[in-house]
């Protein structure tokens, strides 16, 4: 593997049109986008998997308190928003700013096989785990065979 030294050059062709036609074509991707109004906002990335019985999402939040993170459920609507602020201290000392700030809303559409009234959230290490129960009658369960 060969190493390119940096310059000014570099960092300008990365930045150009072409360079960015991908980052436009992939906006979908928990990517930092821009609003209507030309605003940086952000999408946390979810993973969602089924564990133990269980449907799982976990968000990962880094850098984030507890109390600025807001999980409704509306209807069959589960909807996490929040807002990661920059340290008002630390801004004139960056020479680089590449984390993601600002507000941002996810919103996702449950089953109805879901038991809405037990939703369960914890916030641990920057990440956000949302577990969700089925209900029990749609959970798997053994029959004996009589012989």
């Amino acid at each position: 593997m060969r190493l390119v030294p940096w310059t000014r050059e570099l960092e300008a062709a990365a930045n150009s049109w072409p360079s960015r036609i991908f980052e436009d074509f992939f906006s979908d991707l928990p990517v930092r986008t821009t609003t209507g109004e030309g605003t940086p906002s952000w999408r946390p990335a979810v993973d969602i998997l089924e564990k133990d019985g269980n449907l799982v999402l976990r968000a990962e939040v880094p850098g984030m308190n507890q109390k600025d993170i807001e999980l409704k459920l509306k209807g069959n609507v589960l909807t996490l928003k929040g807002e990661r602020k920059l340290l008002k201290e630390d801004e004139s000392n960056y020479h680089r700013l590449e984390s993601f700030y600002g507000v941002f809303s996810r919103s996702f559409t449950l089953p109805e096989t879901v038991d809405r009234n037990n939703i369960k959230a914890d916030y641990k290490d920057g990440t956000l785990t949302i577990t969700i129960p089925h209900k029990p009658e749609i959970k798997a369960r053994a029959i004996p065979v009589n012989g």
